[in-house]
């Protein structure tokens, strides 16, 4: 230690005390001597984050792959194009189950195991091969279907069986969706109480009863209102296609139950509670289509004929907005909904007056 120079280990290495101080009072510098540094006033010109004021900021293709929502945080210059939406929502009951068959099946299985007939499987296949035979007389290359399912082993059953009309390269993907699900009728149910709760039902209104440790359907209607916000949100970035495709042959296929698939079109279509209660349920692995019109909003009298509608329990007014739908455009309103003369009658009352 005695070799090395004080100069490199500093004068306070080795003093202490009053020799400290000495020390410092010939090493530091008086204040007089030290520059005097004036603070930078700034001006709201003067604080930029980037050199080009009107240079925007760049974001790399990083996870566009996998979340094409980031595309839309690109800047305006490099923005891609929103691929078409799809060309139809398809909707889908489950073939028959054990259930449809049996009701005393439910008092010995649990409602989301209850699986398909033979019969029930066979309605699911002939279901997938009517999908195909539609989408296929659009004459669309590249067409593709991307399927929703309720996590029920019936629904999960009905689309195994449905999707062999189908070769993996026409599967866009597949989404298990538990909002999809049946409606709540309570636990292992007991035959004879659940058949005197189905008639209190139609006493009380078969949207608003709730059965015993179970759901309304207007608890079903709320848990669709969330699904429905998902779907509009994947519609409208494009997911079901790879970022940059514009496949105008996209297809939704939803495979859910009776009433979920009834409640999910009174929401899309804004129906009342009143429109609601008139609707027949769909058979076992039938379809009904939401096809897209010619400004590009959802109809169902694209497919389906009139008599069809009106045998699934639609109205003339009803109908009549189905056929505005035909030709609006995303985010328009009806302006001229029936519904405004059918519900405010006292407008018949204003002709008359002078």
């Amino acid at each position: 230690m005695a070799n090395l120079s004080p100069t490199l280990l500093g004068p306070l290495i080795f003093l202490t005390g009053s020799q400290a101080m000495a020390t410092l009072s010939h090493t530091l510098p008086s204040a007089s001597a030290l520059p005097i540094l004036q603070p930078k006033t700034f001006t709201s010109n003067s604080i930029k984050c980037c050199e080009n004021q009107r240079e925007t900021v760049k974001l790399s293709n990083n996870g566009l792959a996998t979340f094409p929502e980031k595309n839309d945080l690109r800047s305006s210059a490099s923005a891609t194009v929103r691929p078409p939406r799809p060309r139809r929502i398809i909707l889908v009951r489950h073939g028959q189950s054990e259930g449809n068959l049996d009701e005393t099946a439910y008092t010995r299985i649990a409602d989301p195991k209850i699986a398909l007939t033979e019969k029930g499987i066979a309605e699911a296949e002939a279901c997938g091969l009517e999908i195909r035979e539609m989408i296929e007389r659009d004459k669309i290359e590249n067409w593709k279907v991307y399927f929703y399912v309720s996590p029920y082993r019936r629904t999960l059953e009905t689309l195994k069986s449905l999707a062999r009309g189908f070769e993996r390269t026409r599967i866009a993907g597949v989404r298990e969706e538990t909002r999809l699900r049946e409606q709540d009728f309570g636990n292992f149910q007991d035959r004879e109480k659940m058949r005197y709760e189905k008639a209190i039902r139609m006493l009380y209104g078969r949207f608003f009863y709730r059965f015993p440790n179970g759901e309304s359907a207007a608890d079903v209607y709320d848990r669709i209102t969330g699904f429905r916000e998902t779907l509009r949100s994947d519609i409208d970035i494009g997911r079901f296609q790879p970022p940059g495709d514009q496949n105008p042959g996209m297809n939704l296929v939803i495979v859910s139950h009776g009433l979920t698939l009834r409640v999910f079109l009174m929401r899309w279509y804004k129906w009342t509670v009143e429109q609601f209660e008139q609707l027949n349920n769909l058979g076992n692995g039938k379809i009904i289509v939401m096809e897209r019109g010619y400004g590009g909003r959802y109809s169902l009298l694209m497919h389906h004929s009139e008599e069809e509608l009106r045998g699934f329990g639609l109205s003339d007014d009803m109908l009549m907005d189905q056929e505005w739908q035909k030709f609006a455009r995303p985010g328009e309103l009806n302006y001229d909904c029936p519904m405004m003369n059918s519900f405010f009658t006292h407008f018949a009352d204003e002709g008359c007056k002078t």
